[in-house]
């Protein structure tokens, strides 16, 4: 059975032409475009069988040169190395104290305080809400508090593909994080459990997962419907500290002077 790590890498390999990748197809018959185990592992500099034992399981930790050697070859993007790294050396690393639960973190929550007129939300672990600003409510139509699953909301609950209307785009983002923090905690049983259970029950959640996407929360743009104020548009973006990388300030951002900023100012969405 293939592991995470040959997976991921069989996942890369079928997005890349030989065309892509810069290099002349080898002779003989293709059955798909993608590139061949053969053709990838000329690319890393890698022997044809050192390059299969990884994508069969049959070795599963890669040194640092292998890594940027095939994050060079499968043209990864900064997320998908670090998410490749993660992969390859699971031995070492140490969830000391990751079942605990976490507290807010104070400087984050000051910052939610100073960014009162904008939605914003504090989240931790397997996307668990540790605080959420005054405006998030009215936005999404739901009122998430601390110990919440984001992810199970944004899966599981109807209101939030009415709210958000390119829920498609957003939730992918979201599945792909999911899969970027089951990289870096494999043995996060409680995280497992979420995604087990996510995958279960929604079959867009199954298809994202086993695309092997990959995704860090950072930049997004959220459209939603809002029974009141009209359609509204967001920037969000997500900051962490280096202390505790762990929990991300998510932040609602608006255009100047635009109809969404407007709406937020003149407390329209306050009634909702």
């Amino acid at each position: 059975m293939a592991s995470a790590l040959g997976s991921f890498l069989r996942s890369r390999r079928d997005r890349l032409t030989p065309a892509a990748a810069g290099i002349t197809p080898f002779p003989g018959p293709r059955r798909v475009p993608c590139l061949r185990k053969e053709e990838l592992a000329v690319l890393a500099g890698l022997s044809p069988d050192h390059y299969s034992r990884l994508e069969q399981g049959r070795q599963r930790t890669l040194t640092e040169d292998v890594v940027e050697a095939l994050a060079r070859a499968l043209r990864l993007d900064d997320v998908e190395r670090a998410h490749l790294r993660d992969l390859a050396a699971p031995a070492r690393r140490r969830d000391s104290g990751w079942e605990a639960p976490q507290r807010p973190d104070p400087g984050l929550l000051r910052l939610m305080t100073a960014l009162a007129d904008v939605p914003t939300l504090l989240l931790g672990r397997r996307s668990e809400v540790l605080a959420a600003g005054p405006l998030l409510a009215p936005v999404l139509g739901v009122d998430l508090r601390p110990g919440d699953s984001f992810a199970r909301w944004l899966f599981l609950d109807p209101g939030a593909r009415e709210r958000i209307t390119n829920w498609p785009d957003f939730a992918a983002a979201a599945v792909g994080a999911l899969r970027y923090e089951v990289g870096r905690h494999p043995r996060d049983r409680a995280l497992a459990t979420v995604v087990a259970e996510l995958r279960a029950a929604d079959p867009d959640v199954a298809r994202w997962w086993d695309d092997h996407g990959v995704a860090d929360r950072t930049s997004v743009t959220k459209h939603i419907a809002h029974p009141t104020a009209g359609p509204l548009e967001f920037g969000i973006e997500a900051v962490s500290t280096p202390h505790d990388p762990e929990q991300r300030l998510v932040v609602y951002t608006v255009e100047p002077d635009s109809p969404t900023e407007r709406a937020l100012w003149l407390r329209v969405l306050a009634s909702a």
